[in-house]
Parts: structure tokens; sequence; C-alpha cells
């Protein structure tokens, strides 16, 4: 029984980090079907090679400052309890792999190639593992220390906060380091549009990244016995509160649209486990807003030229899902309680500000030395001709 055991929690963890992978393509097609046709193929290329490197970041440095165990030993050692250990590795290296697809969204169409690997490896391999061991791990004594003060740890079930949250401030500092897009605001105080250069494309990419979402929360309880289907149910309320919501502040803007269930799936991951489902409803609705809301703000008041919202859709809706585990989470609103507004804002303030300094150094050091910024020439032509030489939809077919 304790074998079949091991191998069900294995399969159980496996199939949770096989639907995150899947995630990463949802990613790609939404950054696909957003930027100019110009960077259509850098989207894809980016995030694979981001996944890829952030794979070897997280397996040789980044698992180890998260967690303290390495894989420094035998196969046969690694095997144990049907590999289980294993399959965690992989399946939280899907969480850490997020923050360069999420930074990658923000930085598009102007950031250089390489500069974004080598920034990838550090943030993966050491800023995100830190406050993920922090939060995941009592690494620090920061737990410990919050229960102290506040009779409850802080709560994030699913990386509202250690994930998006994170993410998103790190992208911040990226794309307020880099500059705007040439050309996007100009010295008349116009504004540049460009439209999202494939509606079906970044709708796929919206829908990939929403079923993936449910091995990214179902899945966080890590072993079979623990899985709840209140985590199921919540998801969904928070991914149609959210798509509702965005439906109807951004007046039926498709883009809006299909970033709405990515809102509120973000600000649900904290308190999946704990929420009533109507809660769950209300917390989605708000994210939706919230990302209609500011995504307009930061775009043409602010003149952030964040290009896929990432900031706001992850930075502030993971902010707001961090707070909204406090808040919805308790009894008095038809949670399940154990868990502490103050407990929540502490946390969720740690992360934003660790987040941001994080993404100030790492890209501050990258823009110091090697720089961040392809020339005006190669932004001009795109980064599909620039970086990888090829178009996505050459302009006429060769005869031979």
């Amino acid at each position: 029984m304790e074998a079949l055991k091991q191998g069900a929690d294995a399969l159980f963890i496996l199939l949770g980090a096989v639907m995150v992978l899947a995630m990463h393509a949802g990613f790609a097609f939404l950054e696909l079907g957003t930027v100019r046709r110009k960077n259509q193929v850098n989207a894809l290329v980016k995030i694979l090679a981001d996944f890829s490197v952030s794979t070897i970041a997280y397996f040789l440095v980044g698992y180890t400052v998260a967690y303290g165990t390495h894989f420094f030993v035998g196969a046969e050692q690694l095997a144990a309890k049907s590999g289980y250990d294993l399959v965690k590795f992989f399946f939280l290296l899907t969480f850490a792999a997020a923050i360069p697809a999420i930074i990658s969204g923000g930085i598009a169409e102007r950031a250089k190639f390489w500069p974004q690997l080598m920034a990838t490896a550090v943030i993966v391999g050491l800023v995100y593992p830190v406050f993920e061991g922090l939060a995941w791990n009592q690494q620090f004594g920061v737990q410990a220390w919050i229960k102290a003060r506040t009779g409850a740890e802080f709560h994030d079930f699913a990386g509202s906060v250690v994930v998006h949250a994170v993410g998103g401030w790190i992208a911040l500092g990226a794309v307020l380091l880099l500059g705007a897009r040439s050309n996007r605001y100009r010295k008349d105080g116009a504004i540049s549009a460009h439209p999202p250069s494939s509606i079906p494309f970044l709708a796929l990419g919206a829908w990939i990244l929403t079923v993936g979402w449910f091995g990214f929360n179902v899945m966080s309880a890590q072993t079979l016995d623990k899985i709840s289907g209140l985590v199921a149910v919540n998801s969904l309320m928070a991914m149609v509160g959210g798509t509702l919501a965005a439906l109807w502040v951004g007046k039926n803007d498709p883009g809006f649209l299909h970033n709405g269930p990515l809102a509120g799936l973000v600000a649900v991951c904290a308190g999946s486990d704990l929420m009533h489902p109507l809660g769950a409803l209300v917390v989605g609705a708000i994210a939706g807003a919230i990302f209609v809301y500011m995504f307009t703000l930061t775009q043409n008041k602010w003149k952030i030229d964040d290009v896929l919202g990432v900031w706001p859709l992850h930075g502030l809706c993971g902010t707001w899902g961090g707070l909204a585990a406090g808040i919805f989470g308790s009894q008095t609103l038809g949670g399940l309680g154990g868990v502490s507004l103050e407990a929540q804002l502490i946390g969720t303030a740690m992360g934003v500000v660790w987040a941001l300094a994080g993404g100030f150094a790492v890209y501050g050091l990258l823009k110091m030395t090697v720089g961040l910024r392809m020339s005006q020439e190669e932004e001009f032509d795109g980064a599909d001709l620039s970086t990888h030489k090829i178009s996505a939809s050459p302009e006429r077919e060769s005869n031979w």
C-alpha cells in the first residue's frame, strides 16, 4: 500500500507538472498574438529558450537555495519513492520558469535576446528561490516571526505572490530600465497604437493558460491525499469573475476579455484552498477590473510601455490575491479561516519589495555591462529578422 501511495503521489504531481509545462505554450501564444508580426518568432523562441535555461539554473542552484536539497547523488537514491522528489522538482521548476515567461511579455519588441537569457539564469537560480524558500520552506525564520506577530503564517497556497507578484514586479523594473518602444510616445504627446497582431493566437494562449492553471492550483496540494475540489471550483469561479469584469470594464475589447480569466486566476492562487466559491468569484472580478483599469492607466497616462501588461496582470493582481486570501479566507466571509490579513500584508509587501529590488539589480547590472536594448535599426526591422534571421510569415513564396 505504501508503494502504491508513493506511485500515486508521483503520478499526481507529474500530471500537475505537465499541465503547468503546457502553460508555457500559453505564455508563448499570448505574447505572439499581442506583439507586432515582426516580433512573433522572437516570442516563441524566448519562451522555450527561457524555460530551458530556467531548468538548468533551478536544477543546479535554485532548488537548493529554496529547499536545501540537491541532486548530486546516485540515480538509485533519486529513484526512491517512485522518483517523487525528482517529479516534485519538475513541478516546482514549472513555477520558477513562469517568472521569465512573465517578464518576457513586458520587455517584448525591444529587448536583446542574450541578455534576457542571462537575466533568466540569475532570477531563477537566485532571486526567485530566496523568496520561494522564505514563503514555502520556512527559510530564514520569517514565517515563524510572522506567526508569532500575527497568529498565522503568510499563506500563499499556489503562488499569487510567490510566483505572479514576484514575476510582475521584477518585470516592472526591467520595463522601466528598458524604456518604451521607439516612437510609442511621440514628442507631440501623441501615442502610437500597436494593436495585437493576432487575436486568435492571443485567445489560444489565454485558453491554454486557463486550462493549465487547474494543474497549477489543484496540484499545489503536492500529494493525492491533500487534493481539494474546493481549489478547483474556486479557480473556476475566479476565472469566470475575471472574465466578466474584464468584458464589462473593458467594453467588449477582446484583448481585455481574454486577459480577464488570467487576472482572476492570478488573484485566486493564494487563497484558493480557503475561500468560499462566491468569495473567489468576487476576488476574480475585482482582479479583472484591476487589470483593465491599470493597463489603460500605465499605457496611456503613466507612459509605461509594458507590452502585455504583465505588471498589472501578474504584479498587481498577484498582490491583490495575497491580500484577498486574508480577507475572503476568513470565516467571517465564508472561508475556512486560519489566516490573518496582517500576515498577508507583511508577506505580500516582502515579496513586492524583494522582487522590485531584484528586478532593478539584475537588469540594472546588465544594462551597465552588456546592454538591454536592441539598436534602433534592429528594433525597426523587428526581433525576428534582427535576432533570428527569419520572419513568421514570409511575404512571398520562393519559386524553386
